[in-house]
C-alpha cells in the first residue's frame, strides 16, 4: 500500500513490505522520477533485544544522506536478507526540510549459538566484539535461516587477513537429525596441532588415568567442538568411575605455542571435581519377570564404596542382556540417584522397564545344500512359539561347523525380523562361501 499526498503536506509514504523469513516486496514507484530527501532522522519500532543504533548501522543508511525510496527499499532488503526479522515495515514523512524515517520489525527470536572452533589466537570475547564492530546486529547468535551466517564468515576472513593468518573460513550447522544446535565455525587450510595437555583443578590421583585417557589427543588437529566430545566420553569417566558424579569440565582452553605454516597449541581442560559420593543402598522397582535377588547379581556397587557410575552403566547393559534370553527384547533399567551432598552418599533405585515378550517365529537357512540345512533345522531347539532368546544364534554358530558336515567353509549372517505387531522374531541364517 502507499500514501501520497503533495511534498509540502508533511503526510506520510507508507510501504508495507510483505516480509516472512527475509523476503521484502518490492513498494511502488512515486511519479516518473526518482526523488530523494536529506534523511533527517531513523526510528525504529518493536525492538526487544537489538538497539535502535544497531539496527540503523545495519541498515547502511546515514543521517544527512540523501535518500528516496530506492534507498529506503534497499535497507529494507538489506535488514531481511539477515534473517533477523520476520516482519518489516517502513514509512516515511517528508517536509521542506527533509525526511524523517521510521522503520517498523519483529525480530526472529529463534537464534542458534555459534561456536568458533579453532580460532586459537582470540579470545571469545574479543572475537565477538570485532564481529559486532563489523556486523553491527551480530551478537553471538545467529538465525537458521538468512545472509548473517555468511556474513560472519566474511568479517572472521577479513579478521585473519588482517593478522595475516592463512586459510579459508568455513561453517556447518550441527546437531541431530535435522535439529540445529550450533553453527560451527573454523579455519581450515590452516594446521592447528595439539602439542600437549594439562587438567588445571584436577586432583593428583586422578592425573595418571587422565593423562593416559588424553594419550591419544598428543597430535591431532584442534577443534573445541572435538576436544568437548574427548572431555564427555574419556575425561568424565575418569571422575564418574572414582564416584564423582558432578564432575564437570569447563571449556577447553588453547594456548598458542608455536606460530607460522602449522600452529601448535597446548591445551588446558579445566575441571571441578565436586562431591566424592559412596552408595549406601540399591533397589529394584517395577521388575516381575526376574527377582530382585537375581537382578543384584549382575550389579557391582557394594555400600560403603565409591560410587563408580560407569560400572553401573555396564551392569544395567548386562541386565538388558538378561532380559533378552527370556524373549524381552526390549527392556531396559533406569538408575535414579538419590544423593546425599551433606552426607555425599548415594542411593540408587533401578527402575526396570520389561515391556512386552517376543517370541520365536520362522526359521530359514539359506546358503547351503538342503540336506545340511535340514539337519540344521532339525538340531534348532528355539521352536516357533517359544520365548525368544537372542543369546541363542551365538552359542548354535559355535557348535554348527562340527556337527553339520559341512564341506565348505562358510560366513554367516544371521539376521533377525522383528515383528512388533505380531511380538514374533522371524531367524534367517544366510550362508556365504568363504573365498
Amino acid at each position: 500500500m502507499l500514501l501520497y499526498n503533495s511534498p509540502v503536506s508533511g503526510r506520510w509514504f507508507r510501504f508495507l513490505p510483505s516480509l516472512v523469513l527475509c523476503a521484502v516486496a518490492m513498494a511502488q514507484t512515486v511519479g516518473k522520477a526518482q526523488i530523494s530527501y536529506k534523511l533527517l532522522s531513523i526510528h525504529v519500532k518493536g525492538l526487544e533485544h537489538f538497539t535502535e543504533d544497531q539496527v540503523v548501522a545495519a541498515s547502511g543508511l546515514r543521517l544527512g544522506q540523501l535518500a528516496g525510496e530506492e534507498e529506503f527499499k534497499q535497507a529494507a532488503q538489506k535488514l531481511g536478507e539477515t534473517g533477523l526479522f520476520t516482519q518489516l515495515n517502513y514509512t516515511y514523512k517528508y517536509s521542506t526540510k527533509g525526511c524523517d524515517l521510521q522503520l517498523q520489525v519483529a525480530e526472529n527470536n529463534r537464534l542458534i549459538p555459534i561456536v568458533f572452533d579453532n580460532f586459537v589466537w582470540f579470545s571469545d570475547d574479543d572475537l565477538l566484539s570485532m564481529l559486532h564492530a563489523r556486523v553491527p546486529l551480530f551478537t553471538g547468535r545467529v538465525p537458521g535461516e538468512g545472509h548473517l551466517t555468511d556474513q560472519i564468515a566474511d568479517a572472521l576472513g577479513s579478521i585473519l587477513e588482517e593478522r595475516k593468518i592463512a586459510g579459508r573460513v568455513e561453517y556447518m550447522a550441527a546437531g541431530p537429525l535435522d535439529v540445529i544446535e550450533s553453527y560451527d565455525y573454523k579455519l581450515s587450510m590452516h594446521a592447528v596441532v595439539i602439542r600437549n595437555v594439562d587438567f588445571p583443578g584436577a586432583a593428583s590421583e586422578e592425573i595418571p588415568a587422565l593423562e593416559i585417557a588424553a594419550k591419544a589427543v598428543s597430535g591431532q588437529d584442534y577443534l573445541r567442538t572435538k576436544m568437548r566430545a574427548w572431555e564427555r566420553f574419556n575425561f568424565l569417566p575418569v571422575y564418574h568411575a572414582r564416584g564423582y558424579l558432578r564432575a564437570q569440565f569447563a571449556e577447553p582452553q588453547a594456548r598458542v605455542i608455536q606460530d607460522g605454516a602449522q600452529t601448535l597449541v597446548d591445551v588446558s581442560f579445566p575441571v571441578s571435581p565436586g562431591l566424592r559420593y559412596k552408595v549406601t543402598d540399591v533397589q529394584f522397582a517395577r521388575n516381575a519377570v526376574f527377582p530382585a535377588e537375581k537382578l543384584r547379581d549382575l550389579i557391582h556397587l557394594k555400600s560403603g564404596e565409591a560410587a563408580n557410575s560407569v560400572q553401573l552403566a555396564d551392569d544395567l547393559q548386562q541386565l538388558h542382556k538378561l532380559y533378552g534370553t527370556k524373549g524381552y527384547l526390549f527392556a531396559h533399567a533406569e538408575a535414579v540417584p538419590n544423593m546425599d551432598d551433606a552426607a555425599a552418599t548415594v542411593a540408587y533405585q533401578i527402575n526396570v522397564i520389561e515391556d512386552e515378550m517376543y517370541r520365536m517365529g520362522e526359521l530359514s537357512i539359506d546358503g547351503v545344500p538342503p540336506e545340511n540345512a535340514k539337519r540344521m533345522t532339525a538340531q534348532w531347539q528355539m521352536k516357533k512359539g517359544d520365548a525368544y532368546d537372542n543369546s541363542y544364534p551365538q552359542r548354535f554358530f559355535s557348535i554348527m561347523y562340527r556337527d553339520f558336515g559341512l564341506r565348505e567353509s562358510y560366513d554367516v549372517a544371521p539376521k533377525e525380523a522383528i515383528n512388533r505387531q505380531e511380538k514374533t522374531v522371524n531367524v534367517t541364517l544366510h550362508f556365504v562361501p568363504r573365498s
